[in-house]
């Protein structure tokens, strides 16, 4: 069987594409990185409360 291709993809198909194969990763890291600065803060506070 022989797979139909339909041509090139529109450029906005293009970036649609980039989009949902890349921002998945991006959000994902964005979440990390606000929780490690949300710990981040937390710790300097109890560490500030142990004085």
């Amino acid at each position: 069987m022989v797979p139909l291709h339909l041509g090139a993809l529109h450029p906005v198909e293009q970036a649609v594409t980039v989009v949902l194969a890349i921002g998945p990763f991006l959000v994902l890291g964005g979440v990390i990185w606000w929780r490690r600065r949300q710990e981040d803060a937390e710790a300097e506070a109890e560490a500030q409360r142990d004085k």
